[in-house]
């Protein structure tokens, strides 16, 4: 079959029948991605809970989360630029080899080094494992990209918005999968055997997604009349700009992953701090269904017409709810925050990707996911190398045996969760204040109506 040449201007079809809005083979990946997903998270929730347990050090869990972000946002340019050169089956092949060739490294490495001494940052054998198992696990949060651009080829325009809210469902499923797998994993049989699963089940998603097959247009080769650079930042910038505030969203993401930089820091010491590792697996578990079922509020009913205000009222919504959840030591109100927050991050991801994908020429599409990935997954793991030092040196021994104790510890609580609780009602205060100043700026309002869903 001849390749359509410009896929973006194709009718939308008649949305009266999902067989006809979601095709085979976006179904095909969705369970690919589920699959791929569960395994790429479920390894790095495993190594970080392994890790703490083993060292109940902050600093060192900090360091892996902050490094996974860092590096996730260096590959996303990279993947975004090769996404838009080269078909995107081809694009998917390559991220699912990468993963099985990372966790296979790092799966021989756990078993031929042995776990003496393997936990010590100066120890090369443990950065040569978490670079290993960093490596299948940025290779799947990269998908992402390939996956949103996929989105913009099978799925007519209008119905865009609800496959979107079925990417945040599949998502918000794995999340589910692997908060309970990696506890239960952990505290029953031990870091080795989430190698030996991890690794099976890649294997097992590189073998499916070589067999789904669909049509998509010639890519233009690098070079043709753009830059050659295999990192082309300059091109995402300029597809940006070309929307009038469009910038203001990838800047508001980036923010929000700024400040996010504290939960990826602290949120899996502090849940420990209140429960047991088996425990705080199944209950981020439970909490995940709320990640499912705001992407599947998204995929039945959509978006509205207006996606970017849904997402600064939901942002709003969030820096409040962080700044209340830990105001007190209750593993209750930690429950309750976390799922106004998961409930919230499927609908605000689709709106975004919605945006994305009715503004930017499907051309230019991989490039401009993976520059925003670069933006926000930067800016998480700023925060994360400075909070995690910060949390350890100041606000918990603050919120033990210093100022903080005669201060607020009153009412507050003391202790060393209280001294990471402060740190999240104060990221919470900064978003709010953050969040109104966008919704009141010139880029919201120009923004609105290109925006809009029609």
């Amino acid at each position: 079959m001849t390749p359509r040449t410009e896929p973006t201007s194709v009718e939308p079809r008649s949305d009266a029948s999902r067989e006809e809005a979601f095709p085979r083979a976006f179904k095909q990946l969705m369970v690919n991605s589920l699959v791929a997903g569960v395994t790429s998270t479920f390894l790095w929730f495993a190594l970080t809970f392994w890790v703490y347990l083993e060292t109940r050090s902050v600093v060192t869990t900090g360091v892996i989360a902050g490094t996974f972000s860092l590096v996730a946002a260096m590959v996303g340019p990279l993947i975004g630029t090769f996404v838009d050169h080269h078909r995107k089956h081809t694009s998917l092949l390559l991220t699912s080899a990468i993963a099985v060739t990372g966790f296979g490294i790092a799966t021989a490495i756990y078993y031929g080094h042995g776990t003496d001494g393997l936990l010590q940052l100066d120890n090369p054998w443990f950065w040569m494992l978490l670079a290993s198992t960093l490596s299948g696990s940025v290779a799947g949060n990269a998908r992402a990209v390939v996956l949103a651009t996929c989105v913009t080829i099978l799925v007519p325009e209008r119905s865009r918005a609800r496959a979107n809210g079925v990417v945040g469902t599949v998502t918000g499923l794995s999340f589910a999968i692997t908060s309970v797998f990696s506890g239960l994993v952990i505290g029953s049989i031990g870091m080795g055997w989430a190698y030996v699963i991890a690794l099976v089940l890649t294997v097992g998603v590189l073998a499916h997604v070589a067999t789904i097959r669909f049509d998509e247009p010639e890519p233009t080769p690098r070079g043709t009349g753009e830059s050659t650079s295999v990192f082309d930042v300059r091109g995402a910038v300029e597809a940006i700009r070309a929307v009038p505030g469009l910038g203001l969203l990838v800047f508001l993401a980036a923010f929000n992953n700024l400040l996010g930089g504290v939960f990826m820091a602290l949120m899996d010491a502090y849940g420990l701090e209140l429960v047991s590792v088996q425990v705080w697996g199944v209950l981020w578990g439970i909490l995940s269904t709320a990640f499912i079922i705001g992407g599947l509020v998204v995929a039945r009913y959509g978006l509205g017409s207006n996606p970017v205000r849904l997402i600064v009222v939901l942002n709003l919504v969030n820096w409040i709810a962080c700044s209340v959840f830990t105001i007190q030591a209750s593993i209750v109100l930690l429950a309750i925050g976390c799922f106004v927050w998961l409930l919230s991050m499927p609908i605000i991801e689709a709106a975004e990707q919605t945006v994305l994908q009715q503004a930017i020429p499907l051309e230019r599409q991989g490039r401009v996911f993976g520059f925003a990935q670069l933006v926000e997954n930067a800016a998480a793991p700023t925060t994360t190398f400075l909070v995690a030092p910060l949390a350890e040196a100041v606000f918990i021994p603050w919120m033990t045996e210093g100022a903080g104790v005669d201060l607020i510890g009153d009412w507050f609580g003391v202790g060393p969760d209280r001294g990471i609780a402060v740190m999240f009602t104060l990221a919470g205060l900064i978003g709010i204040a953050v969040t109104v100043v966008v919704w009141r700026s010139r880029s919201y309002r120009r923004l609105m109506p290109a925006a809009a869903i029609r």
